[in-house]
């Protein structure tokens, strides 16, 4: 198979038409599930669609060294080879790496503002036009209002999409009526979209629970392989 085929056949695609062609420049996205089930896999994907288009991405990890985050991105890569049969493989892979940053942050040790500005160092003063933000790892029990509207400040500024992960504890963790976590739930006149990762019996669910102005939980016909974690059409 080559490039634009896997990038026309992917699953990002359902992804992407369930919320509205995706996220667009300054717009925050999160992905919300229980630990250990799927998000940062998700996030990856998302990713790895991105840099398969020749678009720049930049990978901030909160939790995890920076191994554990390449890691990932090894592992969803060699699955794609090994699935669809990507020709030229050592040469797109050549070109994702070009195209991707990891930084590696500690929550306690780096204010929301000294981690913008190594953003905007890396994006405007080192030329790294990136098109799109990870976030993986970040403890939403500690987010601040003022925060969180910097960072979607920044992401306007500087024509980006942020995606997060949201990590929700416990073994019946707080859901409002429209299946929003109560972690977040005071920020989401700043977030335009969040997807909930439910586990089942034999798969991975993804649900919308918010997409811009409509609250209304919706599947998006995807799920994830509870073993290699990659999503799939539902």
């Amino acid at each position: 198979m080559v490039k634009q085929e896997l990038i026309q056949r992917s699953p990002v695609r359902i992804f992407e038409k369930s919320i509205h062609g995706g996220l667009k420049a300054g717009e925050i996205g999160i992905i919300v599930s229980q630990s250990g089930v799927g998000k940062t896999s998700v996030l990856v994907q998302i990713a790895l669609d991105k840099l398969l288009q020749g678009k720049k991405v930049i990978h901030v990890s909160f939790t995890q060294h920076t191994g554990y985050v390449l890691a990932w991105y090894e592992d969803i890569f060699d699955e794609f080879i090994n699935k669809k049969n990507l020709e030229n493989a050592w040469d797109v892979k050549n070109e994702v790496i070009k195209n991707r940053v990891l930084m590696n942050f500690n929550q306690d040790g780096m204010s929301g503002d000294q981690i913008l500005k190594s953003l905007r160092a890396m994006i405007v003063e080192g030329g790294f036009a990136a098109e799109a933000i990870i976030v993986d790892g970040f403890d939403f029990s500690r987010m601040e209002r003022e925060r969180l509207a910097k960072a979607r400040d920044f992401a306007k500024e500087q024509g980006i999409e942020f995606w997060y992960s949201c990590t929700v504890k416990g073994e019946a963790p707080g859901y409002d009526k429209h299946h929003i976590p109560l972690l977040i739930k005071d920020y989401m006149d700043l977030v335009e979209v969040v997807i909930v990762l439910e586990p089942k019996p034999d798969h991975i669910k993804l649900s919308v629970s918010k997409d811009r102005d409509a609250y209304n939980p919706e599947s998006m016909a995807l799920k994830l392989d509870p073993k290699t974690l990659l999503i799939l059409e539902g």
